[in-house]
């Protein structure tokens, strides 16, 4: 169902409208002062927004970042966020979607990473503006609903969307200014994603992951999360979901076992996260019913 921004508060509780992660949403908006979303709970899906004009101000937990035409500003889902249009700033005319993010964009996107899960791409050409929009007005011409909102909930038009959609990320990526201040690639934080890999049901913590490639666990977690544009936690976390979603495929361990083996303690709440994921819940995912 099109959620239009007249239909989003300002403060959004549980239930509020925030597209599920199954859907991909689109929409254009022009906004003048007032206009602004707040999800304390963060949300569902991935936000990506680009500004054609004025400028706007996201927040992604206690991160910002203040987006002004040609800027690429990208929210992960499960934190906190608000945006709004910039203070002093006449308008905020942008495009957005809401959608499942594919795993091969977040390294694209992560030199870019102001802080866990957000991520600004500044300064993209203007030469590419069009193009940028022109893949975006793909989705809209490819999904469903009344402009300025549409929903591409069929298979074949969310992947339609996505490819639209995986144009304007790279696209910007490869032409926006590079990132001041990223390192090089880091053993250290390489060695931790591949401890990660090995056993994702193993009781990780920052301080036994940071301990295992002599880092302190601030200095660890700060280093990962800027190589990685998501904080140990986080990557750990999307791990232990993929390897939950292959013991489903290929197993007939029940969803408590395949839970516990993933590293969740609790089988209610590895359901909910699951489903937050995928979709649909480990038992349905198992039957095929997979969005």
């Amino acid at each position: 169902m099109p959620v239009r921004a007249e239909g989003l508060p300002v403060t959004a509780a549980v239930g509020d409208p925030s597209p599920p992660p199954g859907l991909v949403v689109t929409g254009r908006y022009d906004q003048g002062p007032g206009y602004g979303v707040n999800r304390p709970r963060g949300s569902a899906s991935w936000l990506f927004t680009f500004t054609t004009g004025g400028r706007g101000l996201l927040r992604q937990g206690t991160a910002r970042s203040e987006a002004g035409a040609g800027d690429l500003v990208v929210l992960a889902p499960g934190t906190g966020h608000r945006y709004t249009v910039a203070p002093d700033a006449g308008r905020w005319r942008f495009w957005w979607t809401h959608c499942r993010a594919r795993p091969s964009w977040t390294p694209w996107l992560a030199p870019y990473a102001v802080a866990d899960g957000l991520y600004a791409v500044p300064s993209v050409p203007a030469a590419l503006h069009d193009r940028i929009g022109a893949a975006f007005a793909r989705m809209l011409a490819d999904a469903r609903g009344p402009e300025p909102v549409v929903v591409a909930e069929g298979r074949l038009e969310r992947e339609l969307a996505l490819c639209a959609l995986e144009e304007v990320v790279l696209l910007a990526v490869s032409a926006a200014r590079e990132p001041a201040g990223v390192p090089e690639d880091d053993a250290r934080v390489r060695r931790a994603e591949e401890l990660i890999a090995a056993d994702p049901g193993a009781p990780h913590t920052v301080r036994s992951l940071a301990g295992s490639v002599a880092l302190s666990p601030s200095r660890f977690a700060h280093l990962f999360t800027l190589r990685t544009g998501r904080s140990p936690m986080r990557a750990l976390r999307e791990a232990r979901l993929r390897h939950a979603a292959r013991l489903l495929e290929a197993t007939d361990l029940t969803v408590e076992r395949v839970a516990a083996a993933s590293g969740f303690p609790s089988p209610y709440h590895f359901s909910r996260v699951f489903r937050e994921r995928y979709g649909v819940p480990p038992g349905a995912y198992r039957a095929g019913e997979r969005r």
